[in-house]
C-alpha cells in the first residue's frame, strides 16, 4: 500500500486550515507531509497547527480498526511528519541563504516580526545547535528560524544536522505521545475536540511567556 492510499478520496469544498481534524479528513496522510512542509519553510504557513496535527493523527493512528473511516496507518504518517518537517526546514534555511535579511524585511506581519526578533535571540544566547532544535517546538518560531538561520550564515551541514535532529524528536514524540493515548483510553475518538484543544493550549504557552516576559522587559527599560 502506498502513501497516496491514505489520501482520502474526496476533498471537502471547505476545508478549515486551522483545524488538524478538518486538515486530516481532507487531505489524509500526504496532507500531513504538505503542512508540516509548509509551516516550516515558507513563512505564509506560521499560522498552521503543526503540534496538533501531529498529535490528532497519532490519535487516528491509534484508534479503530485499519479499515474503519478516518484511521490513518502509524508508519506512513511517521514518514510523512518527517519527511515534510525536514523538508522544509531545509528549504527555508536555502532561501535565507539565497534570499538573505530581505526576505523576512519585507513582510508586513506583526507575528513574524516578532518571531523573527524571538528566533535571531535564541540563536545569541543557545547558539546554532539548540536554537535549532529549541525553536521545533515553538510556534511561529519554527517557521522564522529556519530562513533567517540561513540569512546569518549558519552553515548548511550544520543546520541540517541540528534541524534533523529536532525535527524528528518533534515529529516522532509528538506522534506517538498521540498514539499512546488512543491506544490506552478506549474510545478516545469521543474525547479528540478537548484533547486538541488542550494541544493547542499547550503548544501556546512558550508564546504566552515570551509576550510576558517581552513587556516586562520594556517596562523595566521604561523605568
Amino acid at each position: 500500500m502506498t502513501l497516496a492510499h491514505h489520501i482520502t478520496p474526496s476533498v471537502h469544498l471547505a476545508v478549515n486550515l486551522l483545524d488538524a481534524q478538518s486538515l486530516l479528513a481532507a487531505f489524509g496522510t500526504l496532507g500531513i507531509a504538505v503542512v508540516l512542509f509548509a509551516e516550516t519553510g515558507l513563512l505564509v504557513g506560521f499560522f498552521l497547527p503543526g503540534d496538533s496535527l501531529l498529535f490528532t493523527a497519532g490519535l487516528l493512528c491509534a484508534g479503530g480498526s485499519a479499515t474503519a473511516p478516518g484511521h490513518l496507518s502509524l508508519p506512513w504518517v511517521l514518514v510523512a511528519s518527517a519527511a515534510g518537517a525536514l523538508a522544509g526546514a531545509q528549504t527555508g534555511h536555502l532561501l535565507g541563504r539565497r534570499a538573505g535579511p530581505a526576505l523576512l524585511g519585507r513582510t508586513r506581519s506583526r507575528k513574524i516580526r516578532q518571531g523573527a526578533d524571538r528566533a535571531a535571540e535564541i540563536l545569541e544566547r543557545y547558539g546554532h545547535a539548540k536554537a535549532i532544535v529549541l525553536a521545533r517546538f515553538i510556534p511561529i518560531v519554527r517557521t522564522v528560524l529556519n530562513p533567517l538561520a540561513g540569512a546569518l550564515g549558519v552553515p548548511v551541514r550544520t543546520f541540517a544536522l541540528w534541524q534533523a535532529i529536532g525535527g524528528l524528536v518533534w515529529t516522532v514524540g509528538l506522534v506517538l505521545a498521540g498514539y499512546a493515548l488512543g491506544a490506552s483510553v478506549p474510545d478516545v475518538d469521543r474525547y479528540l475536540l478537548p484533547i486538541i484543544a488542550v494541544i493547542v493550549i499547550v503548544s501556546l504557552v512558550p508564546v504566552g511567556l515570551e509576550l510576558l516576559r517581552s513587556r516586562r522587559g520594556r517596562a523595566d527599560g521604561a523605568a
